[in-house]
């Protein structure tokens, strides 16, 4: 009697989700599936947050990657600085959103706690006239932060919106690696111009920085294109150059998904030196061809935001 009981309780459920949701009945209809979809993507648009600008802000790139390791934020804060050479007249900014390893206080060379303004707002340090906000400004160098999701929302939520940008032309975001809360939260939550994506040409590498590409695509942000970083190393002494990671590996992947290559960083002792210091190459080394190659990509995402503004 039990089993009979569940059967019929199973058949009436699915009586009734056929009955109010039709779709599902012609599921392998091309119809009946793209309807399906569209409903998806309502009840999805109503359950989302309003996106509110950011105070101050005209427009924000988000700087991700698949995976950690691949240089994201060394190519982040050498993205904000040529942006800025390139374009004299033009303001930036960084935010640091990778709340459990924050790295832009050591690759822009800053330490210290923000002052509040009037406004009880937190104002950012500075440094190569690029205003920065980092979660490693608020904690000690060595402290771990050991926090749930929720926390780290309300620590993402406090670094966008109680903090006093002033006027900014492009706000950087160097966001965490992986695809998890703190990309959805930002995302939902702000307008975003356009995603760099930053991977290595590794095979691996490139998996996980397909999936990011993905994740954008489906929370409709644009996909400005990717970064090949650490693409060659060319040996100091013989000049003989090495694809250590595979060769053009994120151009296979650009040419798959329809988006653009935006430029090629080399595998090169001075960046990482440079980085160490709090010295990034494209100002301790402005006419070095590391330098050049990260203008070219500054001056890549221009383009591409002056092509398809939001």
């Amino acid at each position: 009697a039990g089993e009979s009981l569940s059967l019929s309780c199973r058949y009436l459920f699915s009586r009734t989700l056929l009955r109010n949701m039709p779709e599902i009945a012609d599921f392998n209809d091309s119809a009946g599936e793209r309807a399906l979809q569209e409903r998806q993507r309502q009840h999805m648009a109503r359950g989302l947050p309003k996106q509110k600008p950011i105070a101050g802000v005209k427009e924000v790139i988000v700087v991700a990657s698949g995976k950690g390791g691949v240089g994201k934020s060394t190519t982040a804060v050498n993205l904000a600085l040529g942006l800025m050479a390139n374009d004299q007249s033009k303001s930036v900014g960084i935010l640091d959103a990778d709340v459990y390893g924050p790295s832009v206080p050591k690759l822009m060379n800053l330490k210290g706690n923000p002052e509040l303004t009037d406004k009880n707002l937190m104002r950012p340090l500075v440094n190569f006239g690029i205003p920065c906000m980092s979660m490693g400004f608020l904690v000690e160098e060595v402290a771990p932060i050991v926090w749930r999701g929720l926390m780290v929302m309300s620590a993402i939520e406090k670094l966008i919106r109680q903090v006093d940008w002033g006027n900014l032309d492009y706000l950087v975001i160097d966001m965490p690696p992986g695809t998890g809360d703190v990309q959805l939260s930002i995302t939902q939550n702000i307008p975003i111009a356009g995603a760099v994506i930053v991977s290595t040409p590794q095979d691996i590498a490139l998996l996980d920085a397909r999936r990011g590409a993905e994740m954008f695509r489906k929370v409709n942000v644009q996909v400005l294109g990717l970064v090949q970083n650490m693409s060659v190393f060319q040996c100091p002494k013989c000049n003989h150059q090495t694809h250590i990671f595979g060769s053009d590996g994120a151009k296979e992947l650009a040419q798959t998904l329809g988006v653009e290559m935006l430029g090629d960083i080399p595998l090169h002792l001075n960046i990482r030196e440079t980085s160490d210091k709090g010295q990034p190459v494209v100002v301790s080394s402005p006419d070095s061809p590391e330098a050049e190659a990260y203008r070219r990509v500054a001056a890549a995402v221009v383009r591409r935001l002056a092509e398809h503004p939001r």
